[in-house]
């Protein structure tokens, strides 16, 4: 009545299914049976595709995952991280609390959310992060149009839609270069959106930062799978230039099969006798003559042999890198027929997109390891390390895996080997998007 109109439905308040039999007509013996107490809490021992059947629950442990991780309250994040993990894991959509008994890693909280989400239809807690001001500040909106692309087809109400774009105002992580400690930084100093960090003349930005302001609109959007089969022959062709024996790979999330993804990783090694220390100096070079390098950051490498593996499952490696952002031409739109183009800016007809590009030089006989560790997902390599280190009694990390026991590196040429060192089954790469 208030709304003068008929309002739309909201899952809350429909009826929801309760029973999981198999349909009538398929015999006992052909349903898929499915024990939880028998679900691994490593999801380096579970196979994990992207086909999510508990899309409503995850969504809502990403965000206070996130949030805690916000609050540098690590215990918390890294058991609704878990938890979803495990949901992306069932072969089925939870409908009921039954469904989740014996399940590993459904702590107290995690269970609230899932018992709130199958009666009311959403999460309130996670309803009040995303309306939380300090969390829209820190928030990416590169990771809210990078959950849209994925979502817009599972929206269960208009009203989810708008509660969550009604976030997209205020952020500090979608800037490149800008971190959660700068984010604080600024929200303490007062500041809530970018265009009062913009006129702020006390903030200082570094190089990073000032290009990720530049290039703002391109770097919050998706990248596509064309698009990154597109920098991936630029890349290769620019390396096979200097190496022609190189290997190089594209990791991260389209290495798992993904269609989207924030930015492009490359890594680059070579069976030859030694690695070439200025081959990341002579790609920005070259990329540099040719108009197509915006920006760049090399890192040299600060490994050094027989240094044990990292005991940090997040530890970031010593490989040297070079974090860049390229220019992919693209084919311009004809806007000619349109009387409004006109008035477009003409950042908008630019036949040209930003893209983040992360190159990684390994040694060869440490390839296997960082292929590995740089393909993920983040929660399947914090698990494969934990794995090493609490049910095998090694070390793992991106340059090597180290036996305590024998007091020994233990070599590997593939990915294969390295899980046959530690004793478990293989896991394609597209089965880790834990």
């Amino acid at each position: 009545m208030e709304a003068g109109r008929p309002v739309d439905s909201e899952m809350k308040y429909r009826l929801m299914e309760q029973d999981q039999s198999p349909p009538l007509n398929t015999p006992e013996s052909e349903v898929p049976s499915f024990i939880a107490s028998k679900v691994s809490q490593y999801s380096c021992q579970r196979k994990t595709t992207l086909n999510n059947y508990n899309k409503k629950f995850t969504d809502a442990f990403e965000i206070m995952a996130e949030n805690y991780e916000f609050k540098e309250n690590e215990i918390f994040s890294l058991e609704f991280l878990r938890a979803g993990s495990v949901l992306k894991f069932l072969p089925f959509p939870v409908t009921r609390m039954k469904d989740i008994q014996g399940l590993p890693c459904m702590g107290d909280r995690v269970r609230d959310v899932i018992e709130e989400i199958l009666e009311e239809g959403e999460s309130s807690r996670a309803k009040e992060v995303l309306n939380d001001e300090r969390y829209k500040s820190f928030k990416t909106e590169e990771d809210w149009r990078y959950f849209f692309v994925r979502q817009i087809v599972d929206l269960e109400s208009w009203s989810h839609f708008f509660i969550v774009t009604g976030n997209l105002k205020h952020q500090f992580t979608s800037v490149f270069g800008v971190g959660v400690k700068t984010s604080e930084k600024w929200y303490r100093m007062g500041l809530r959106t970018l265009e009062e960090v913009k006129a702020d003349k006390t903030v200082k930005l570094s190089k990073m930062q000032k290009a990720g302001f530049l290039y703002y609109e391109d770097l919050v959007s998706c990248v596509s799978k064309a698009e990154a089969d597109a920098v991936s022959m630029i890349v290769k062709n620019t390396v096979y230039t200097f190496l022609p024996d190189a290997l190089v790979t594209i990791t991260g999330g389209f290495r798992r099969g993904k269609k989207i993804g924030h930015d492009i990783d490359f890594l680059i090694t070579s069976p030859g006798p030694r690695e070439d220390d200025e081959l990341l100096h002579k790609i920005v070079d070259l990329w540099k003559k040719q108009g197509l390098l915006l920006y760049c950051d090399i890192v040299e490498s600060t490994f050094t042999k027989e240094q044990l593996p990292s005991r940090q499952v997040d530890a970031m490696d010593n490989f040297q890198k070079c974090f860049a952002i390229l220019k992919l031409c693209q084919p311009r739109v004809d806007n000619s027929s349109d009387n409004t183009s006109k008035n477009l800016d003409m950042a908008k007809d630019k036949d040209w997109k930003a893209i983040r590009v992360d190159l990684v030089i390994t040694p060869f006989e440490q390839y296997a390891y960082a292929l590995l560790g740089w393909t993920g997902s983040r929660q399947f390599g914090r698990d494969l390390r934990r794995y090493a280190t609490h049910e095998r009694k090694m070390i793992l990390d991106n340059h090597a895996l180290y036996d305590r026991t024998k007091k020994t590196f233990l070599k590997a040429a593939s990915e294969e080997e390295i899980f046959a060192h530690l004793g478990l089954d293989y896991v394609e790469p597209w089965e880790r998007n834990a």
